[in-house]
């Protein structure tokens, strides 16, 4: 750890220097994403619960919520032991003030929940030599969420896209998603800041690049001379990610400083002694839920990554957490619960038979309007999710798809905004051309539901534009470099079934040329 005496000097060099950032507030629309995220945080089971116990507390008059010249800010900021320099401007100041004053009800909220994710955070964290500090990106990243989803489909407490959560070992279907695994996520997020510390040998471009992807720092860097300093490249990435540093300083000061500006914790009721067991047959939430006496919703948020509540160890030993308390009546009891209504709960999981004909139904679809699409000739997944705007994984979720296999007549559901009901209720009886102009697309005419792209040797030669992937790329990043080029066309272009399956040297062709 930096000695606190020089950590202070440095700060005020770089005050008195001051970034390259002009002085201005917040933009609005990080202010919407922060509370779209504690919005979502609020709304979960456990938090509601929590706050229906202290509801008295949760809605008393809000307290005095004092203000702090620079100096002070600066100074605490120089007295945290930190091996990440941390720096303090205007536009710090101001995601400070959204914590610790526009959204202090909601924030009070994160900092009760820091008791439960923090110490597992930090051991992991430890165990790979990572500065623990790293722990608030989760703070941005989720809002200490493990259920959040955002608006492209990042997933969990560390907002991991399909793509990458793969390429870190994390299995994603239509029953289970390691990136709700609070456990599992954080040890990939620990291996994912590893590799991008090998990249960059700054902790501040890592955090840059975990939000952005490492495609967008390089291009930066290279559009800036070759300047690595994040403040001398701030201009060059993307707006959003020009308020995550201080959003990520923003949330370690608050979460530090929370007693100095009147902020109590909201008490969350997760229990903080947890163990876990593994499972190593098919087994369901509800089945011991009944048997021990264990509330289902408790049991579901402390195992957020059983999508349907079933634990699929058949397929490989699965974790199970509980109460420390509840460990031994567990394995006392386990084939008790094992039986319990096997019939009921287990009837539907011989995943050998084709899953989408089963009756499952989403747990976390309320507000949206459902849609019903039936597919047609030519159609794929990615196609389908881009005529409706929703994540390709999404629409595997709520139609309990394992890959991307579909057949000519099969109905599928599709959860939309309620406002937009109308729009995309009129995507099943357009052509497909139509479908395709409405989404910006090209016309590309396919022959089957399951598209078979064309082999990657061109006899033409130069038909296609290529991209060679680097060290760090995934899909979803190299999508982002091209403009009207989607996830779903580099992978039927390029016949891949798994975004994460991509390898440094491999050439991919992208688009073909105009």
């Amino acid at each position: 750890m930096l000695k606190t005496g020089i950590l202070f000097s440095l700060m005020l060099i770089f005050v008195m220097a001051g970034p390259s950032v002009k002085a201005q507030d917040i933009p609005d629309e990080d202010i919407r994403r922060i509370s779209r995220d504690l919005d979502s945080l609020v709304n979960t089971w456990y938090v509601k619960t929590s706050l229906s116990l202290t509801q008295k507390e949760y809605e008393a008059t809000e307290p005095h919520i004092p203000e702090f010249p620079d100096s002070v800010y600066i100074d605490r900021l120089g007295r945290v032991n930190s091996l990440i320099t941390l720096p303090y401007n205007n536009i710090i100041r101001s995601h400070i003030h959204v914590y610790t004053s526009r959204q202090y009800d909601k924030f009070r909220i994160i900092l009760g929940l820091q008791d439960y994710y923090f110490p597992m955070i930090e051991d992991i964290f430890a165990s790979y030599d990572l500065p623990l500090e790293l722990k608030y990106m989760a703070v941005i990243e989720s809002a200490l969420n493990p259920n959040a989803v955002s608006r492209v489909g990042a997933t969990g407490l560390w907002q991991f896209m399909a793509s990458t959560g793969r390429m870190y070992g994390m299995t994603i279907n239509s029953v289970l998603d390691e990136r709700r695994d609070p456990v599992k996520s954080t040890h990939a997020a620990a291996r994912y800041l590893k590799d991008l510390y090998k990249i960059y040998n700054d902790w501040i471009l890592v955090i840059a690049a975990y939000n952005c992807g490492p495609g967008n720092v390089n291009k930066a860097i290279a559009r800036s001379g070759n300047k690595k300093d994040y403040w001398d490249i701030y201009y060059r990435l993307p707006r959003e990610t020009r308020g995550y540093i201080p959003q990520f300083v923003a949330a370690l000061y608050s979460m530090t400083y929370n007693v100095e500006h009147n902020i109590v914790p909201i008490p969350i009721s997760l229990p903080l002694a947890v163990d876990t067991v593994m499972i190593t047959r098919d087994l369901h939430l509800s089945q011991i839920a009944e048997v021990m006496g264990l509330g289902y919703n408790d049991l579901r948020a402390l195992n957020p990554q059983y999508r349907t509540g079933l634990i699929p160890g058949r397929t490989k030993p699965a974790p199970l957490t509980l109460p420390m308390t509840h460990i031994g009546e567990f394995i006392h009891l386990h084939d008790t619960i094992e039986n319990h209504k096997a019939n009921v709960y287990l009837a539907s999981t011989n995943r050998s038979s084709n899953p989408a004909s089963s009756s499952f139904v989403p747990p976390d679809i309320k507000g949206k309007t459902k849609l019903v699409y039936n597919v047609k000739s030519g159609d794929n997944l990615g196609y389908i999710a881009e005529w409706y705007n929703v994540p390709l994984s999404e629409l595997r979720y709520w139609n309990n798809i394992y890959r991307n296999t579909i057949y000519v007549g099969q109905k599928l559901a599709v959860y939309v905004d309620p406002s937009k009901a109308d729009h995309y209720g009129r995507v099943n009886t357009m052509t497909f051309a139509q479908k395709q102009s409405m989404s910006g697309k090209p016309v590309q005419v396919n022959s089957s539901a399951t598209v078979q792209p064309p082999v990657l040797n061109d006899s033409a030669g130069g038909e296609y534009e290529y991209y060679v992937v680097r060290s760090g790329d995934t899909v979803w990043d190299i999508a982002k470099k091209y403009n009207d080029v989607s996830v779903s066309d580099i992978l039927a272009l390029n016949n891949l079934g798994d975004t994460g399956k991509i390898k440094v040297g491999q050439r991919l062709r992208i688009r073909r040329k105009s």
